[in-house]
């Protein structure tokens, strides 16, 4: 029996998705467990399997357009059913036959109204007058792009405005129009000519924002205009915890990076500050229990911050363990939007490609993130003698609502201690 496959809710607080790819072509066949769809929401890219057996009869969406949670996007059939007339079997299921891309379905969300009156336009020709039919997603794209959606022509079913009116509509009003050439005047006697700057003709390649790459750039400027940050710095010596890192990886089977070690001395650190493992909420300070901490990955699309949780019952090789299956699924991705939330401090390590020190910006809701260098070979001063050692600088950026800067500086003292003497974090 044909049935609607609808847009899935894979994150709690998303309105819509973008549907990146189909995993089955039409007419295909397909088992339990396997990929239907792939679909993008501002934190990763999910793949959505089948419940159950079956054929993929229709496609009502092609990829890349992006859909409200709940809309149906194809229709699957019982195993060895047959599409039919595909025309009647849509209307059969409440749903007007795709027109032009991208391909629009009835929407379960009605067009919203919108009352005017009428009024001539600038070449006398009235405006049309009464309701203005718009859907769900044009409305919010003309709030978030600033344009009048009443001033909008559509050129959706019965006029009605969509996605693509929108688009076309911030297009035109990013292309300057053309204006007059003055005409020239005549420089004073004493006037010096002056050379007008050449105009950039330069080839170049625009590159469209993917949703994630959108909502990592909206997060983090809303981090840095909202969040009021302050930064630690320390200088860790490192020596004796490449030395640990080289016998734990002599007899571990999974190995462990530097990184890995500095993860745990993170939940060393959150354990004896506990005032640190917490977020601001606008009613409260929200302490946890569990140290669940992010670490920052980079992927083809943008960077991912799945959350290691409970790492302070964990031994260093599980940690290295999970560490390598989140940047497994992340650079698949196969991460889950469950993957990357909660944690109260991030981990970014850009030490790999020789950057000595840098500032990171908090992911929101969090409190901190600890941005990591390069170790590198320095003089350092020990028991009134100079010698070279393994050091490595760290930046603890901190959200100073919910942590005074005494305690981001014992959790500092505590985090540089415990990679300075390493042995703690194996016991």
């Amino acid at each position: 029996m044909a049935e609607l496959f609808r847009m899935p809710a894979v994150a709690a607080d998303a309105a819509t998705a973008v549907l990146s790819a189909w995993q089955v072509a039409e007419g295909a066949s397909f088992t339990k467990d396997d990929a239907l769809v792939s679909i993008e929401t501002d934190k990763a890219e999910v793949d959505v399997a089948a419940e159950q057996d079956g054929v993929l009869l229709k496609t009502l969406y092609e990829a890349g357009v992006e859909i409200e949670v709940g809309d149906p996007i194809a229709v699957l059939g019982a195993v060895g059913e047959q599409a039919g007339d595909l025309d009647a079997l849509l209307a059969g299921l409440g749903v007007v036959a795709p027109g032009e891309a991208p391909k629009a379905v009835r929407r379960d969300v009605p067009d919203e109204p919108v009352a005017r009156p009428a009024a001539a336009s600038a070449s006398g020709a009235p405006e049309r007058a009464g309701r203005v039919f718009s859907s769900p997603l044009a409305r919010r794209l003309a709030r978030e792009t600033g344009l009048d959606i009443e001033a909008l022509t559509g050129t959706g079913p019965g006029g009605r405005i969509v996605r693509r009116d929108v688009d076309a509509a911030v297009a035109a009003r990013r292309t300057p129009e053309p204006q007059p050439a003055p005409t020239p005047a005549a420089p004073p006697a004493a006037a010096v000519p002056r050379t007008a700057a050449p105009a950039d003709t330069g080839a170049h390649e625009d590159i469209p924002h993917s949703r994630m790459r959108r909502a990592i750039a909206r997060r983090l400027t809303e981090s840095k205009q909202h969040t009021p940050h302050f930064y630690l710095r320390a200088t860790c010596a490192v020596d004796e915890l490449l030395a640990l890192r080289q016998r734990i990886n002599a007899v571990s089977p999974v190995k462990v990076s530097v990184n890995d070690l500095l993860i745990k001395a993170v939940a060393t650190a959150h354990t004896q500050v506990p005032e640190m493992n917490a977020v601001w909420q606008p009613d409260a300070v929200r302490r946890f229990s569990a140290v669940d901490v992010s670490v920052a990955i980079a992927t083809g699309t943008g960077l991912v911050t799945p959350v290691l949780r409970g790492i302070e019952n964990l031994s260093v090789s599980a940690i290295a363990a999970r560490t390598r299956a989140y940047a497994e699924q992340a650079r698949a991705g196969a991460l889950h939007p469950t993957d990357l939330e909660g944690g109260s401090i991030t981990v970014s390590n850009l030490g790999m490609y020789g950057v000595e020190e840098f500032a990171a910006i908090i992911n929101p809701p969090q409190a901190a993130i600890l941005a990591v260098g390069a170790a590198r070979d320095e003089a350092v001063v020990r028991d009134g003698a100079v010698t070279v050692a393994k050091v490595l600088g760290v930046v603890l950026s901190v959200d100073h609502r919910p942590v005074d800067g005494a305690v981001a500086a014992r959790w500092l003292a505590a985090f540089t201690e415990a990679v300075e003497n390493p042995v703690r974090l194996v016991v």
